[in-house]
């Protein structure tokens, strides 16, 4: 009789829980179980988050962007990070037959156009539950406890301090806080007063200077980098413009060397010289050959007898 108890009392659902986040925190969901033996799911909807075998430990994820961003902690603990506000909704664990439900509530609260308000300014707050029951209620609850739409005309001092958005889910009441700050208007600065007439210094001379000298950097009204700029651009000026005069001539000077080269491989033409009148020098008799001896004169003739 016991044992049909215990399965009984398995097998009905536990109590459902009402979990509380913000948009970008961490949310962690309990199975209501420590430990399994059989087979592991945690579902969203009807969507597939986690499941998980305990005798293989083989392991099988969803596909929808809630399970991407979904992991099983302590062997049956669902941690969701960070949480989105399309996150809200009913979650259901299933661990060997015990089922446990949770409903996850995405709260926003702010105030519009911000919570550092000013004696006399307009301000809405605003409270968004993702996840609530149609037939649930919020509302705005004063510092003092009073309920309060949440539109304020003219903020006043007595308006500082801790909000609170009440709202029902389940059968159970939560709320979530807003701190709202006022402050007084700035205190306006006297002017200074103006210097009397007594204190306005008249110069004793007509041709006195009433004001200092401009600085050699200020001539002309203009400041020392403008100078410096001013320098520095006719420097470059003057070293363009040598630089151009000693390319022009270089190139002359190569043009020159070219032509005197291209003149010198022309053929050569034949010289002309000179002539003059003059005698011509006579021929110097050689040296060093001997004279030769004059020849001997004919014999007469022989007389006849």
């Amino acid at each position: 009789m016991k044992t049909i108890v215990w399965f009984v009392l398995a097998a009905l659902p536990a109590a459902a829980k009402v979990i509380l986040t913000h948009p970008g925190h961490r949310a962690t969901l309990e199975c209501g179980v420590s430990s399994f033996t059989d087979i592991l799911e945690w579902q969203h909807g009807a969507d597939l988050l986690r499941s998980i075998s305990g005798k293989s430990g083989i392991s099988r994820k969803g596909t929808g962007d809630v399970a991407l961003r979904s992991k099983v902690r302590s062997q049956t603990k669902l941690e969701i990070s960070p949480v989105k506000e399309g996150d809200a909704g009913k979650f259901v664990c299933n661990a060997d037959g015990s089922r446990q439900e949770h409903t996850l509530l995405v709260v926003s609260v702010w105030a519009s156009p911000s919570a550092d308000l000013q004696l006399g300014s307009e301000v809405t707050l605003h409270c968004q539950v993702k996840g609530l029951d149609r037939d649930s209620t919020v509302r705005w609850t004063r510092p003092d406890g009073s309920p309060h739409s949440g539109s304020l005309e003219s903020v006043t001092l007595s308006d500082a301090g801790t909000w609170q958005c009440t709202f029902s889910q389940e059968g159970g009441m939560y709320n979530q806080n807003l701190a709202i700050r006022v402050q007084g208007p700035a205190p306006e600065t006297a002017p200074s007063p103006s210097p009397s007439p007594k204190d306005v210094s008249v110069p004793t001379c007509l041709d006195c200077v009433t004001h200092p000298p401009p600085s050699a950097g200020l001539l002309l009204g203009l400041s020392w980098w403008v100078w410096v700029a001013v320098g520095g651009g006719c420097l470059t000026v003057v070293l363009l413009m040598v630089f151009v005069i000693v390319l022009s001539k270089r190139i002359k000077r190569k043009k020159r060397n070219c032509e005197v080269m291209k003149n010198g491989r022309q053929p050569l033409k034949p010289k002309s010289y000179c002539q003059c009148d003059c005698p011509a020098a006579a021929a110097k008799s050689r040296q060093g050959r001997r004279r030769e001896k004059p020849s001997a004169p004919p014999l007469p003739p022989l007389l006849m007898l």
